[in-house]
């Protein structure tokens, strides 16, 4: 089971995160050799606040009955379905980037916040995910998702210097997102069930 939590954990966080991935590397194309610890340390900060909300309604919600938290996985479903909805809607949206690297990088608090901003549909997984897993799963969870940030760092300034692989994340991420939160909702739909 050890080993197996470790690859769901490592799934999960890249699969909840891939549009970080991607936000990373406009951060850190902005962004000039010293200034990258600041796109670090605010992705740091933002996630863990991630974390903190999740662990606490995780906790929350272990105090409802043990029948109803199956149904925790509507959420991650419903998210999914809205991200899917989303990007049908927005689907002949022209976007557009003028590629110009900013003069200032941004500071830690202003990519924590947009980390944390955009950590909706992390916290409406991870809640019911950690919910099921007990203190001990979380924690190896949390432990799996910190390793993760570092290497979403490292992957977003890899990017942030490749703007074919930039450009294609932008035009597939939000098609893989919803996918993969309903596939989320439905396995602890369905897991939940089944026990």
């Amino acid at each position: 089971m050890g080993l197996s939590l470790l690859g769901q954990a490592a799934g999960m966080f890249a699969v909840t995160n891939i549009d970080d991935l991607l936000i990373l590397a406009v951060f850190f194309g902005r962004a000039t050799g010293a200034r990258a610890w600041r796109i670090v340390a605010g992705q740091y900060l933002g996630f863990l606040g991630i974390l903190v909300v999740s662990v606490v309604g995780a906790l929350g919600a272990g105090l409802l009955p043990e029948a109803l938290i199956p149904y925790l996985g509507l959420l991650p479903l419903f998210l999914g379905l809205r991200a899917g909805w989303s990007a049908w809607r927005t689907r002949h949206d022209d976007e557009s980037a003028d590629g110009e690297p900013s003069e200032k990088a941004p500071g830690p608090l202003q990519v924590a916040a947009v980390t944390f901003a955009n950590g909706g549909d992390n916290i409406g997984v991870y809640v019911p995910v950690f919910t099921v897993a007990g203190p001990g799963g979380m924690t190896i969870y949390a432990g799996v998702f910190l390793v993760g940030v570092a290497l979403w760092c490292a992957a977003g300034w890899f990017l942030a210097t490749r703007p074919p692989v930039a450009r294609a994340l932008s035009r597939w991420g939000h098609v893989v997102l919803p996918v993969v939160l309903m596939g989320i909702g439905l396995i602890i739909l369905l897991e939940g069930l089944a026990g």
